[in-house]
């Protein structure tokens, strides 16, 4: 039966206003602030929305950017992500050289959130491996086998695709964003295809009203997520959790920020012995990464200074402080905190101290240093011109 096609395109896009009312579960939904901040969000999904559903498919797999910063949705300004899409009927070789970037993982999943499908909270559908668990050549180069089963006689590479899984999600993890190198790789579906067809009119139809569909998906899902923390624990408490699935060797932890435009907050915690790779982000009202490329709104284990006393210190507020670990929060004095602790001997949970901006010193141990206009100016040079010569899309 021949598709019947609608003469206007907005017919297809009537889910983005099911998007639009998602503003009632935000922090301030009178706020036409928020307002325009979720009509920019809803843009922003169904922008990557074409990424996700036209770009690729399992019998035809390539990489897709997932968030990064452009497209937000609270990505670690440390990580590069890449999506494919994949099946567990298929196999797959990925080939490629893991760079020097701190970490590289690859996990199979049903979906990705806000992805068309049913979200995946038990993790039953996730398989995950990192760089630390492959073979790997003196030169950094490496092959990784996927699929349901392992093949018969393979002693190499392999990462389980279980039933029913849809995606590969990898992560390219660096701390030193200036001298790491990323990886490169390939993926190609090793089961007789074809090759790729035209999209018929009901396929594209299909993808759009996915597309359509997801902003809403997207929010309901991050909106519940930081609500759910604000819920538990009110504002400025720190609730470590460890979801598994994707990153079962990583504890995160959440918190919702809460100051006044003449305050600050003090973050404070004691490091892990073994710190394999840990950081903090800042992220807005809305479960999106601050801008991370000209705002200092992340650090990490690399770029961290340690105070004396073996503890790290930041502080966020609107204004530059004068010390070490700024989070520049970009103007919000709302939002979410996501910190990482990933394969480390401990999971300490951080605190945060409420205070007025001026007497921030009053504190923070007494040898704090002062860094200067001047410094931070260079500090915020280094970081556009390492974040630019990632590939982030």
């Amino acid at each position: 039966m021949k598709t019947r096609i609608a003469p206007r395109i907005l017919d297809y896009l009537k889910p983005l206003e099911e998007a639009v009312e998602q503003i009632a579960n935000t922090w301030r939904p009178g706020d036409p602030e928020y307002r325009a901040d979720v009509y920019r969000q809803i843009m922003m999904q169904l922008s990557y929305g074409y990424f996700a559903f036209f770009h690729a498919d399992a019998e035809h797999p390539d990489w897709a950017p997932l968030w990064n910063p452009v497209y937000t949705l609270q990505p670690n300004p440390d990580d590069i992500y890449l999506y494919c899409p994949i099946s567990s009927e298929y196999r797959y070789r990925i080939t490629g050289n893991r760079g020097t970037a701190r970490m590289v993982t690859l996990d199979t999943q049903l979906s990705l959130s806000g992805l068309p499908w049913e979200n995946d909270v038990t993790g039953a559908y996730y398989h995950d491996i990192d760089d630390g668990d492959l073979e790997i050549d003196a030169n950094g180069d490496f092959e990784l086998l996927l699929s349901a089963e392992r093949p018969a006689g393979h002693s190499g590479n392999w990462l389980k695709i279980e039933r029913g899984a849809r995606v590969l999600m990898t992560r390219y993890r660096s701390y030193d964003w200036e001298s790491e190198i990323d990886p490169v790789m390939s993926i190609e579906c090793l089961n007789p295809t074809g090759r790729k067809q035209r999209l018929s009119p009901a396929e594209i139809l299909e993808r759009i009203d996915h597309m359509a569909r997801m902003p809403e998906r997207c929010m309901k899902l991050f909106y519940g997520m930081q609500n759910a923390v604000k819920a538990s624990v009110g504002v400025n408490v720190f609730e470590p959790v460890r979801y598994g699935g994707a990153l079962s060797r990583q504890v995160y932890l959440p918190a919702v920020f809460e100051f006044e435009d003449d305050e600050a907050l003090v973050l404070e915690t004691e490091l892990p012995a073994k710190r394999r790779y840990w950081n903090f982000q800042l992220n807005d009202p809305y479960f999106n990464a601050i801008e991370y490329v000209y705002r200092l709104s992340s650090t990490n284990g690399h770029f961290a200074q340690v105070s004396s006393d073996g503890k790290f210190r930041a502080v966020i507020s609107l204004e530059d402080p004068g010390v070490p670990n700024w989070l520049d929060p970009a103007g919000f004095r709302q939002g979410t905190i996501y910190g990482r602790w990933y394969d480390c001997d401990g999971s300490p949970t951080p605190t945060l101290e409420r205070v007025k901006f001026k007497d921030i010193r009053q504190h923070l141990p007494a040898d704090t240093p002062v860094v200067s206009p001047q410094e931070r100016a260079e500090q915020l040079r280094r970081r556009v011109r390492a974040a630019q010569r990632r590939r982030r899309w």
